[in-house]
C-alpha cells in the first residue's frame, strides 16, 4: 500500500483553475477547467468528483488541499466544493496560519499574488538564487528573487492572448486569431501578419526585459525560469531561458501544503 502523503494542489487563474494531483513528489493528475464567475459550489463539486473518479483516486483520502487563488469570488465556492467533494476544508495562500517562509520587499507584501509568491518558493527550492520567473499566462509577469532569496519585485504585462483579443476586438475588420510561433517576420495575409507580429513583439520584447533584467547590479547570473501556458510556444526563440517548468506553480503549492500539513 502507498502510505505516501497526497495532496491536492489548486491554482486558481483568471481563466482557468488548474488542479494537481500529487502522491508524495509524484504529480499523478492534472486538469484545467475554466474560471467561471457563474459557477456554483454544487457544479464545481461535481466536476472535482468526476475528475477524481476518472483518474481512479478517492477525494476523501486527502492530506491536504492547499489553493493558490488570485480569483476572490471564487475562494468560497471552491472551499465549499472541497468540503463536499473532499470532505475537507483547503488552506489558502494568504491565510494567516500560511506560513510562506519568503521574504517579500513590496511596499505592501499583501499586493503580491498568490500565484506570484509560489512561483518564487518553488523557483529559489529548486534552482537557488537569484532567480527570475517569467510567467506566460493571462497576464505576463517577471518576479525577481534576490540572492538573499529575497522576493523584491517584478514586472506586470498584459497577456499575449489579452493583447490578441483586443487587437480585434478594437479593429473591427481584424479577425480573431490565436498565438502560434512563426518563423517569418513578414506576413503575406492579415491573420499570419497578425501571428508574426503579436509572436515577435514578445519574443524582442521579453528578451530585452531580460537582458535588462540580468544587467541589474547582482542578476548577471540569475537563473531564468518559463512557466505558464505560452511559456512553450515562446522559449525556442529565448536563449536567456534556461529551464520550462510548465508546473512550476503546483509544485510551488505542494512545497507549501507540506510544511502547513506537516507532512515534509
Amino acid at each position: 500500500m502507498n502510505n505516501k502523503p497526497r495532496f491536492l494542489t489548486i491554482d486558481v487563474g483568471n481563466t482557468q483553475m488548474v488542479f494537481g494531483l500529487y502522491v508524495g513528489d509524484d504529480l499523478c493528475a492534472h486538469w484545467r477547467l475554466s474560471s467561471n464567475h457563474q459557477l456554483t459550489s454544487d457544479e464545481l463539486s461535481w466536476q472535482l468528483y468526476g475528475m477524481f473518479s476518472r483518474f481512479q483516486h478517492n477525494p476523501k483520502t486527502l492530506n491536504g488541499i492547499m489553493v493558490a487563488s488570485v480569483v476572490p469570488h471564487l475562494d468560497a465556492v471552491l472551499r465549499e466544493a472541497c468540503m463536499q467533494t473532499c470532505e475537507q476544508e483547503p488552506a489558502f495562500v494568504g491565510d494567516a496560519d500560511v506560513k510562506t517562509g519568503l521574504a517579500i520587499d513590496y511596499k505592501n507584501p499583501k499586493e503580491v499574488g498568490a500565484d506570484r509568491i509560489v512561483n518564487a518558493i518553488a523557483a529559489r527550492e529548486m534552482y537557488g538564487s537569484p532567480v527570475i520567473v517569467l510567467d506566460c499566462g493571462t497576464a505576463t509577469t517577471f518576479d525577481v528573487i534576490s540572492s538573499a532569496g529575497r522576493y523584491v519585485g517584478g514586472l506586470i504585462i498584459p497577456g499575449i492572448e489579452v493583447s490578441l483579443a483586443a487587437l480585434s476586438q478594437r479593429a473591427a475588420k481584424l479577425p480573431e486569431v490565436a498565438i502560434a510561433p512563426v518563423t517569418t517576420l513578414i506576413g503575406r495575409d492579415t491573420i499570419s501578419s497578425m501571428q508574426a507580429g503579436v509572436y515577435w513583439s514578445a519574443v524582442y520584447g521579453l528578451n530585452g526585459i531580460i537582458t535588462r533584467l540580468l544587467a541589474e547590479e547582482g542578476y548577471a547570473h540569475a537563473t531564468i525560469i518559463a512557466t505558464g501556458g505560452l511559456a512553450g510556444k515562446l522559449q525556442p526563440d529565448m536563449p536567456k531561458v534556461t529551464h520550462l517548468e510548465p508546473h512550476l506553480t503546483l509544485k510551488g503549492i505542494l512545497m507549501l501544503a507540506k510544511k502547513h500539513f506537516h507532512a515534509e
